[in-house]
């Protein structure tokens, strides 16, 4: 069964950091595009980070300079280091892969359920 599980989440105070992990199963990662995506209740969900199969890398320019996505192909899974949180970065963060190896928009292949990030003092 292919699957795309988050984890990592949880509750961080302002200025934390916390590390996000995407693990895959069913499939190899090594030659998807992955991508890092959040959305609020309400909101429309947007494109965080991506990696592609070369290992080039996309930021937001918001989370330039804050935010890490690294990929580790052994453990079939991608990681988002999140350090600098801040308030405004509250949400529900999916990871998806794409099979072009390149592609990291809305039209991904696969998606994960969701892990939930909270900033807050």
């Amino acid at each position: 069964q292919v699957q795309l599980v988050e984890s990592g989440g949880g509750l961080v105070q302002p200025g934390g950091s916390l590390r996000l992990s995407c693990t895959a199963s069913g499939f190899s990662l090594d030659y998807y595009a992955i991508g890092w995506f959040r959305q609020v209740p309400g909101k429309e969900r947007e494109r965080v980070s991506c990696i592609d199969s070369a290992l080039t890398t996309y930021y937001k320019n918001a989370m330039k300079g804050r935010f890490t996505i690294s990929r580790d192909n052994a453990k079939n899974t991608v990681y988002l280091q999140m350090n600098d949180l801040k308030p405004e970065d509250t949400a529900v963060y999916y990871c998806a892969a794409h099979r072009s190896g390149v592609y990291c928009a809305d039209a991904m292949d696969y998606w994960g359920k969701g892990t939930l990030v909270t900033v807050s003092s």
